[in-house]
């Protein structure tokens, strides 16, 4: 089977999914299918139909609805990219309008695609900013079964109205629903007090750890005080942006750069910085690709490395920001980062960096520092 060629009643396109990893992964699912089937099946577009499609993966549904006017409405930039790159891969002259999560849905549509995604709570927040459209847009969300909520339903009835569920097909599901008239206004952000900052940090609804400190973060953060901290400083993968805040209070000389992938990641560090702070003085906040748009080289890299790509498991990620660090520091720059004992990071560093020392460690996770000892890399 070609894992980058799909076929659909809208045409067949070739799709890559972004970042490219060694495995041989297709860039849609079933549900993605199923969802371009049905619209094509029951004629539910015509050639002036406005479509807001959410959470496209890698840009599959985006790219296949190329000839209607589309606005693709995502909270990562991965996500994003990967849309654009498949649309030049396929000459799609007609691109969809490009939309963030932290924006809101200010026009009118007649038909919106849900591909229902993983955080719960990101979902509540999107279903909740759908009542806010006007009109009665179409509603069809798709998920495959072994990633559906158990609450879907029961979300879908109390945000948009009257729902249902499609029958099964490849392991796929769809759901309808018929948006209520009422605006539902729900404030979707989470809060907790960190003893480390000794501020309270807010964070929109996809953010990482968003209402307590996850326990690795934690045993990163204990070994603050043995980092020396250069005049720039990278927090990679940032989330609440706890890490590059922390860094700033230990080392106030220091510039701090917040990367993540998530625009409420980007735009949650930003607002705690500015709640620690009280300005975002010295500080650069970049929704992009890993260490891609860092022109200069660096001193420190602090990170937390992901081990999943949405439902996906793997370490292709952190691998690539470990390579990416290896090239951005300064000789004699420092990454360190905090990571499960199962994906044996240990190894991976030594061998880019040719050193890795264990700092700290308990049953779950170590906290691991590698030096660029050189620049002939």
């Amino acid at each position: 089977m070609d894992n980058k060629t799909c076929h659909s009643s809208w045409g067949t396109y070739a799709l890559e999914r972004f970042p490219i990893s060694q495995k041989e992964l297709r860039a849609w699912d079933a549900a993605d299918e199923y969802l371009l089937d049905h619209l094509y099946n029951g004629n539910l577009l015509n050639a002036n139909s406005k479509v807001l499609i959410i959470n496209d993966s890698f840009g599959a549904l985006s790219v296949h609805l190329s000839n209607h006017d589309i606005t693709n409405w995502s909270d990562s930039f991965l996500a994003q990219r990967a849309y654009e790159l498949n649309a030049r891969k396929n000459d799609i002259q007609n691109l969809a309008k490009l939309l963030k999560s932290t924006e809101d849905l200010s026009q009118s549509y007649d038909v919106v695609l849900i591909k229902i995604p993983k955080s719960i709570a990101l979902l509540k927040q999107q279903l909740s900013m759908l009542t806010a459209l006007s009109g009665q847009p179409l509603i069809i969300g798709g998920c495959m079964i072994k990633h559906m909520p158990k609450t879907l339903l029961n979300l879908f009835n109390s945000y948009l109205g009257p729902s249902k569920f499609s029958l099964t097909r490849k392991k796929a599901r769809l759901i309808f629903s018929e948006k209520r008239t009422k605006h539902i206004k729900k404030d979707h952000h989470s809060s907790f007090y960190s003893t480390h900052l000794g501020h309270e940090l807010i964070c929109h609804s996809n953010v990482f750890s968003k209402s307590k400190l996850d326990h690795g973060t934690a045993l990163l953060l204990e070994q603050f005080k043995q980092i020396t901290f250069g005049s720039s400083v990278v927090d990679l993968g940032c989330g609440s942006g706890i890490l590059g805040i922390h860094a700033k209070q230990v080392s106030p000389q220091s510039n701090i750069v917040f990367i993540d992938e998530s625009y409420m990641a980007i735009a949650s560090a930003q607002l705690n910085y500015e709640r620690v702070f009280s300005s975002l003085e010295a500080a650069k906040f970049i929704e992009g690709n890993m260490l891609e748009q860092i022109s200069d080289k660096v001193d420190t890299i602090l990170c937390n490395p992901p081990f999943h790509q949405q439902h996906v498991i793997g370490d292709y990620i952190a691998w690539q920001m470990f390579k990416q660090s290896l090239e951005k520091l300064n000789q004699g720059g420092e990454l360190w980062i905090v990571g499960n004992r199962h994906m044996q990071y240990h190894s991976k560093l030594k061998k880019l960096f040719g050193n890795c020392d264990l700092i700290a460690s308990d049953k779950h996770f170590v906290v691991l520092k590698s030096i660029k000892i050189t620049d002939n890399y």
